[in-house]
């Protein structure tokens, strides 16, 4: 792996490793931008197959948090951090004060948050150690954002129905949710308060049984991917959208929560729309737990907080319309960010260019 072409080639700014031996923790942090602000982006725990596998995934995670940043129209950038993970051990106090005295070496440049593996204790443990740090429950504020992450993607089925000029009605919707953990089974929740038919699916038994049981959903019955629905929600890890799963598909819309759905970016984002199927993208569409918590960080109200979650709709209704002069959705959803990144980096050249 060449790692400085790697970062050339994506535009990260800063690829930062840190292995503390009191604790053994081994952790990787991203930054890809911090043209707009300081750079928020989540802390994942993870056991990697191996260090390659950690490294691709913190620099595709915080170049996707720049464009659902600059897309949601806030005042940051993008980063991402990774904690390298021993499967079958659990977190501790001392792993997270370690990684919250790794996210304090940033000075406030990288401000850390809540992600797959990492519980609002983990962040309140960091929070010992960093301010930094958003997502937790008490010394640390801001908590759970997936709530916020589950609304924003239902409001983002509003639009793709819109898009195919269909009505708004879930009654009459079947919804396949992947993954059905704090934020894939509050989509779920959703959906079936709508009115919607929903089937879920998840490898882990117990988030699966609990969901059934408190929703009384059905569980999807084989592949998950052939399963015919209107929408599919992809709500685990990244990846799942590639040569062998979208041929399968029996759905007329993808729009889910989890990050980096598409394995190859412009190769499956090209290939999913020539298969007929409107995609959302993954950065526009999970936002709105993101826009929690900078809300919080940059002092916005709730009110404001819940405005830009509700634009999350109109946002992808935008990009959905330009993806159809442009070759799939995912380059429509980063034109468009880019274009307000660009867009901030004049107004901040303005704003210091002496009068």
């Amino acid at each position: 792996m060449k790692l400085f072409e790697l970062l050339s080639s994506h535009g990260h700014e800063r690829l930062a490793f840190h292995h503390d031996a009191a604790t053994g923790l081994r952790a990787i942090i991203a930054i890809h931008s911090t043209a707009l602000g300081n750079a928020l982006g989540g802390t994942r725990r993870w056991a990697y197959s191996d260090e390659a596998e950690a490294i691709r995934d913190v620099l595709r995670l915080s170049e996707g948090m720049t464009y659902k940043a600059a897309a949601a129209d806030l005042p940051m950038g993008g980063a991402k951090s990774v904690i390298l993970a021993t499967a079958g051990n659990p977190a501790t106090e001392a792993e997270a004060r370690a990684m919250g005295r790794f996210v304090e070496t940033f000075r406030g440049t990288y401000i850390a948050a809540e992600d797959v593996g990492v519980t609002p204790q983990f962040v309140d443990w960091m929070a010992a150690e960093t301010e930094h740090v958003m997502g937790g429950d008490s010394v640390s504020h801001g908590g759970d954002p997936s709530p916020f992450t589950a609304q924003g993607c239902f409001n983002a089925m509003g639009a793709c129905l819109q898009n195919l000029g269909k009505p708004v009605n879930f009654s009459r919707l079947t919804v396949v949710v992947q993954g059905v953990g704090a934020t894939g089974s509050r989509v779920a929740k959703l959906c079936q308060q709508a009115g919607a038919t929903v089937l879920v699916t998840d490898t882990n038994v117990a988030n699966l049984q609990r969901v059934v049981k408190e929703l009384g959903v059905g569980v999807v019955d084989g592949d998950v991917f052939s399963t015919p629905c209107d929408i599919l929600a992809p709500c685990a890890l990244g990846g799942v959208l590639n040569q062998q799963t979208i041929p399968k598909l029996r759905c007329g819309i993808v729009c889910g929560t989890a990050n980096n759905q598409l394995l190859d970016p412009i190769e499956d984002g090209a290939n999913i729309k020539k298969a007929g199927v409107l995609y959302a993208p993954d950065f526009i569409v999970n936002a709105g737990g993101l826009i929690r918590l900078a809300g919080l960080y940059i002092g916005l109200s709730e009110q404001q907080i819940n405005e830009k979650i509700r634009h999350i709709e109109s946002t992808t209704a935008v990009v959905l319309r330009d993806a159809q002069n442009m070759p799939s959705a995912y380059e429509a959803g980063v034109a468009y960010a880019k274009s307000r990144i660009d867009r901030g980096r004049s107004n901040k050249k303005a704003t210091m260019t002496p009068a």
